[in-house]
């Protein structure tokens, strides 16, 4: 599994069929300019081709992460496989372009609009006249009918994992004909685009039976350019193939084969020709582009000087005649692999999703927001994204927006509304909140509150100086291990769960509760020593105290093969921190825990993990920032602000976007919302995740497609003496 992988899934509705990718959104009076948010960081890297210069017929062999539990997208359980395959076999009224903006698909829609706002929004849709499902019958009003009862939330029977804006609708009814739908809101809803994408047949979502169990396992009927055609749960494969009853433009490829590999087998799965597209990580990107550099040089290269082993061995070992004789077997082996993975190539984007740093706010020293903001004033966060893209060649630009990605209409740079990288502001801040140098410190006996069973030292300056270490080692192999992985960014949904799913409930929003001990935002009454208060002598040099407590905070990461490099991110924070006198623990926990245990629980104080983006913030953005809510029986509803950080005029400001129907006032609203964002410092976005895509060099119109939804139809294998248009980067 990558923890830097998109994996929305059910976590922002479908969202994810919308969008790949990642939130952002300014600031109402940012620093960013009209012109410097007009495009993506990073184009797409897909070896665009004109259709005539793809062969008709070929079979592409697709690496996916699984072969997904539910073809229903509106499950708690779908995931980023169950986006693919609605993407290629359902409907989708509208797509995401490269700058990340929905626009109108017209294989199904010949047009849409608001056609009345009083006294109710109601929105005409007028249906491309060839548009049939795959039984032949026309898509019309009954299937948006419908989806709509099934997502309207009335009815329970349902268990749908989100219900946003479809909750919004009061009815829907036929037009003058059968190609128009008319659908009237009872409240107005500035997202009404982002409705009926996927549109899943009336089959499917007629009655809570079907919607539950009919789409889990197989999908009988669809409205795309392909069908799903077989799902081989023994080989973990989803075969889909050509839509005989497909009215838009032909599909090149005759099939689609979608193949479960993990990601550390993808490189040997390449070599051995059994895939031709799969995302991968920095170390697969590098043999890859080793691999074409050294076709036709004389002689095969050699992986030996690279074996971080060889490196380790002192210089007196002699190993045997039959180390040397394996060694040499693994290295013609790996030679052979090298070869063929000469007939790839690496296509290169930012993912639409960004990594961030969270900082839980519920309880500890980041209840108090000064402590937050000073947390986020130590930080470079030019500094973080470099280290993590520049030695990919991708744009090292930090993340200005919680809530839109640049590229996309709402993005500006709101940060401005926090502050950059200060360190005396940030020492400043923690002596105002009463964390002063110097100080006796109490020895705890018990488990921080936000703690969490995880690797942890029993000596305090045993720990202190194994972690210094740790940096020191990683710090000097960070240009060994810089591509070995992918940045190990744990992103929500990716442990085959819905975020905050630790029981068996339908709804996102009743997950994730956590118990209300401490119902204050402020921190503990009388946790501040008085402003000014002189430091007590016989401290530690550089340690902050308060009250007996030194600052220490907890940072959890997941402890897998494929987060080395967001450790070297979490590693260079705890530096950053460090500077300012806050000391942190680092907590390694299992991978399959580490959401799910630790950062929707709330047992942390600082974990890194990824947000995809939406063209529709108002609404898809709102439950990740919503202030949490006390319930009856005394816990506490986060909905999925796993921060425990939230404001009453961020909820207001939400609530005004998604209220409106003028675009600009929509907008404007979303830069506000994600100003006091950053001010709240509950979050701290860093940079967009790379999207490194390995792809068989005559394979056009597929690879690295940032923001854009695929165009599945388009794919296929160059003819011959074909070739596609420049690589974005000029390669």
């Amino acid at each position: 599994m990558s923890y830097d992988g998109v994996g929305p899934r059910a976590v922002m509705r479908s969202v994810a069929f919308l969008t790949a990718g990642a939130l952002a959104v300014p600031l109402l009076t940012g620093c960013g300019s009209e012109d410097e948010t007009s495009k993506p960081l990073a184009g797409q890297d897909i070896a665009p081709a004109a259709r005539a210069q793809v062969t008709q017929g070929g079979t592409l062999r697709w690496a996916v992460d699984t072969v997904p539990e539910t073809f229903n997208t509106f499950q708690s359980d779908a995931d980023a496989t169950t986006t693919r395959v609605a993407q290629a076999v359902l409907p989708s009224l509208y797509r995401i372009d490269e700058n990340g903006r929905a626009q109108r698909n017209p294989a199904y829609l010949e047009s849409a609009k608001v056609v009345d706002n009083e006294p109710k929004q109601v929105v005409l849709y007028k249906l491309n006249q060839q548009a049939v499902w795959s039984d032949g019958r026309e898509i019309g009003a009954a299937d948006f009918a419908a989806q709509w009862r099934a997502l309207s939330g009335k009815d329970s029977a349902y268990w749908t994992a989100r219900n946003a804006g479809y909750d919004r609708i009061e009815k829907i009814e036929r037009g003058e004909n059968d190609l128009e739908v008319r659908v009237t809101f009872a409240r107005p809803y500035a997202d009404w685009q982002s409705l009926f994408s996927p549109l899943y047949p009336k089959q499917v979502m007629g009655t809570p039976d079907s919607f539950n169990d009919g789409a889990r396992r197989k999908l009988k009927v669809t409205a795309g350019p392909f069908v799903v055609k077989k799902v081989d749960r023994k080989n973990e494969q989803v075969r889909l193939a050509r839509n005989p009853r497909w009215w838009g433009r032909p599909a090149k490829l005759s099939e689609i084969v979608l193949t479960a590999v993990p990601r550390e087998k993808r490189a040997a799965a390449l070599a051995a020709g059994k895939l031709d597209l799969a995302e991968i990580d920095p170390a697969a990107a590098q043999r890859i582009d080793s691999a074409s550099a050294a076709k036709g040089a004389a002689g095969p290269r050699s992986v030996a000087s690279g074996s971080s082993g060889a490196a380790e061995k002192k210089a007196d070992d002699k190993p045997s005649e039959a180390d040397k004789a394996d060694k040499a077997d693994k290295a013609s082996k790996a030679d052979k692999a090298d070869t063929s993975l000469a007939g790839f190539e690496v296509r290169r984007s930012l993912e639409p999703a960004y990594t961030q740093l969270a900082l839980n706010g519920a309880d500890g020293p980041l209840a108090d927001e000064r402590v937050r903001r000073a947390v986020a004033r130590a930080l470079d966060r030019t500094e973080l994204a470099a280290l993590v893209l520049k030695p990919l060649g991708l744009p090292a630009v930090p993340v200005g927006s919680h809530l839109a990605l640049s590229g996309q209409e709402a993005y500006a740079d709101g940060s401005g509304a926090l502050g950059g990288q200060d360190t005396a502001e940030a020492q400043a801040l923690l002596a105002d909140a009463g964390w002063v140098a110097g100080g006796p410190i109490k020895e705890e006996t018990g488990e921080k509150a936000a703690g969490a069973k995880g690797e942890k030292s029993k000596d305090k300056k045993s720990d202190e100086k194994k972690e210094e270490k740790e940096e020191k080692k990683e710090k000097d192999k960070n240009e060994e291990d810089k591509n070995k992985d992918d940045d190990g960014t744990y992103i929500v949904g990716q442990d085959g769960k819905a975020p905050g799913e630790t029981t068996g409930g339908k709804e996102l929003a009743q997950d994730g509760k956590q118990q209300l001990t401490h119902p204050h935002q402020g921190g503990a009454p009388g946790a501040y020593a008085p402003k000014g208060t002189a430091a007590p002598a016989g401290a530690a040099a550089g340690a902050l105290a308060k009250n007996g407590k030194a600052l220490s905070l907890r940072f959890v990461l997941p402890s897998g093969p494929g987060s080395e490099s967001l450790r070297q991110v979490a590693a260079r924070i705890s530096r950053m921190l460090a500077k300012v006198g806050i000391r942190t623990e680092t907590v390694k926990v299992a991978d399959d825990s580490y959401f799910k245990d630790h950062v929707a629980s709330g047992s942390y104080d600082l974990a890194l993990y990824s947000w995809p983006a939406s063209a529709f913030p108002a609404t898809d953005a709102r439950p990740i920032y919503a202030k949490p809510q006390p319930a009856a029986d005394g816990s506490l509803n986060v909905e999925q602000n796993y921060t425990r950080v939230g404001t009453d005029q961020v909820d207001q400001l939400f609530d005004q976007a998604i209220s409106t129907l003028d675009e600009g006032e929509e907008r404007d609203l979303i830069r506000k919302a994600d100003t006091r964002i950053w001010a709240a410092a509950g979050s701290i976005p860093l940079y967009q995740r790379p999207q490194l895509t390995a792809a068989r060099k005559n394979l056009a119109n597929a690879g690295a497609f940032g923001f854009q939804t695929p165009v599945y139809e388009d794919m296929g294998f160059l003819e011959k003496g074909a070739r596609p248009a420049a690589h974005p980067s000029g390669k």
